[in-house]
């Protein structure tokens, strides 16, 4: 049986109870073990990380509570062939921390207009990638992250924001969305896309994301 660590707590409009809750009958029937730590200290004992399959992190606004010792337990546990995964601002807005950024390949700038209709987008040349295959485009009414993110990136998915009224921007900017990446010899997946339970129930969306979390488990 594999191990799965769900890592949450933060900013509450996030609601990393009832996100991560939603997905425990999914890692369960993938036959899964689950731990759930509602306490960043957990990330203090290296040898369970070490020992588990994938780590979800669902920590929003942590600033700098994960400290650099934590960062680097992580770090070296997903380097070695832990997993790890994560959605919206509870893994790309979480920690200040820079050895975690680069982990993660991507970092939270802002969510310009908040709720906006937009579309997700799978990349033509990744359809056939086992977390996005049978997805072509979602139709989304959520914030938009607008992010600095890792060329290192495997990404899947886009969103782009179009030339709007009042806002700085004069031509249409692409970010990424959803992707992967190998750090050493785990995996990591990262969605943006997760503000709220409705997004996460987007049946393409929670489909990307159950699917993102199997796949960067070891």
């Amino acid at each position: 049986m594999r191990t799965a660590l769900i890592v949450r707590g933060g900013a509450d409009f996030h609601d990393p109870v009832g996100t991560t809750d939603s997905f425990l009958p999914y890692l369960k029937d993938q036959g899964f073990s689950v731990e759930i730590a509602e306490d960043l200290a957990v990330y203090d004992d290296a040898a369970l990380l070490a020992r588990t399959d994938l780590v979800v992190n669902c920590w929003t606004a942590g600033g700098d509570a994960l400290t650099p010792s934590r960062a680097e337990n992580l770090d070296a546990a997903v380097r070695a062939g832990t997993g790890l995964a994560g959605w919206h601002g509870g893994i790309v807005a979480a920690f200040t921390d820079r050895r975690y950024q680069w982990l993660t390949g991507g970092w939270f700038v802002c969510h310009p207009g908040d709720f906006v209709p937009h579309t997700l987008t799978v990349l033509p040349e990744r359809v056939d990638h086992p977390i996005v295959a049978g997805i072509g485009t979602v139709e989304l009414d959520t914030e938009r992250y607008w992010l600095l993110a890792d060329p290192l990136n495997d990404v899947l998915a886009t969103i782009t924001f179009p030339v709007e009224d009042g806002e700085p921007w004069h031509e249409p900017v692409t970010h990424p969305a959803v992707w992967t990446r190998q750090w050493g010899a785990g995996r990591i997946f990262v969605s943006t896309v997760g503000h709220h339970l409705p997004d996460l129930d987007v049946v393409e969306i929670r489909r990307l994301t159950e699917r993102g979390l199997t796949w960067a488990a070891r």
